[in-house]
């Protein structure tokens, strides 16, 4: 299977694992001999916020980011952070893994970000979600997932309750002609 780093994974409606259920998943990194990895960008953290979570790292929160919420990027390493942005800003450590959209994980982009210097666009996530070689195929191939296009007003708008929704039309699919059986030729 060819790589989908920089497209959107979305779970099909009867995903059962409940961490997964309804997600819509950005694709940082994908390949066969190394497995997967993403961010979940519809799920919150609670009701964590961006200013909480900058006063444990003193560092000094920015007006616009102070209330922005702190997204569950999934369930590896779940104190980890990684700010998934607009390739506007980089650092040696960003990597640009499709268009516009880069992922960065430093304490500089949260200080540049809390400063009014970071990326034009940004979400803020805790953890991330991660497969072994081959199991995400796996996964796709047995109705698990389903791949589109990442699309900058998915990832980064505010409406997470509409993003599954919206990756699902964006796909040209009427969800209730959906099977929930996997078909085999």
């Amino acid at each position: 299977m060819q790589s989908l780093a920089g497209q959107l994974l979305v779970a099909m409606p009867q995903m059962q694992d409940p961490r997964f259920a309804r997600s819509v998943v950005y694709l940082c990194a994908h390949s066969g001999e190394a497995g997967a990895m993403g961010l979940v960008i519809n799920k919150l953290l609670g009701s964590l916020t961006m200013g909480e979570l900058f006063a444990q790292l003193e560092i000094e929160p920015g007006r616009a980011s102070r209330l922005r919420p702190v997204h569950f990027g999934g369930p590896v390493e779940a104190g980890r952070g990684f700010v998934l942005h607009s390739a506007d800003y980089r650092e040696e450590a960003s990597i640009v893994v499709g268009g516009n959209i880069a992922v960065t994980a430093t304490l500089e982009i949260l200080r540049a970000i809390g400063k009014g210097e970071g990326p034009s666009r940004c979400l803020l996530a805790l953890g991330y979600a991660g497969w072994g070689p081959g199991q995400l195929d796996a996964e796709i191939q047995a109705n698990g997932w389903l791949s589109v296009a990442a699309d900058e007003e998915i990832v980064f708008g505010g409406d997470l309750d509409g993003k599954w929704q919206r990756a699902m039309a964006k796909l040209g699919i009427d969800l209730s002609m959906l099977s929930t059986d996997a078909g085999h030729a």
